[in-house]
């Protein structure tokens, strides 16, 4: 081979090399799923409660409202949670709860079926007042007979003086 033909090959060779490298290979572009929701809504469409809002929407699902030493006035934290209970039954006219009162340890047996009481009557009155009706409330006082907690502190009684929110028609 002559050296014209090396260098016409050479070349050739090289112009094809050069035509390669320049080319880019694309890719094809990545599906990105869409992310898949988890939570359900609380409030259907139409913007009421339903019975199965009682188990998802974390509002309903709080049912204990705590009270302070010797006292049956509801303490602030304790108004959403009301709020919500309220609407459910504004929402569904035939659900109905119960309110059971309770008091810690200390105080005579009388006393604190009272106090149970008083309290039970005041979360009655704050779920009226955020549009719950009176037929759809019933109060019991089990004073303290039925303690959460046993120990005789605080912490304890703490836990003990509360209304527990008990749904008995949905």
């Amino acid at each position: 081979m002559n050296n014209t033909m090396r260098i016409i090959l050479s070349a050739a060779l090289m112009a094809s090399l050069a035509a390669c490298s320049k080319k880019v290979k694309e890719e094809a572009p990545v599906a990105t799923p869409e992310p898949t929701k988890t939570e359900t809504p609380a409030v259907t469409d139409n913007g009421k409660y339903g019975p199965e809002d009682l188990d998802t929407d974390s509002c309903l699902r709080q049912r204990v409202v705590y009270f302070d030493f010797d006292k049956a006035e509801i303490r602030a934290e304790a108004q959403a949670i009301l709020a919500c209970h309220g609407k459910y039954l504004t929402d569904r006219p035939s659900a109905a709860i119960t309110l059971e009162g309770h008091a810690d340890e200390r105080g005579t047996r009388e006393y604190n079926l009272g106090l149970g009481e008083r309290r039970g009557n005041a979360v009655s009155s704050a779920l009226q007042g955020n549009g719950g009706s009176a037929s759809q409330l019933n109060v019991v006082s089990y004073g303290e007979e039925r303690p959460t907690c046993s120990d005789s502190s605080e912490d304890c009684w703490g836990k003990n003086r509360r209304v527990e929110i008990v749904y008995t028609a949905k």
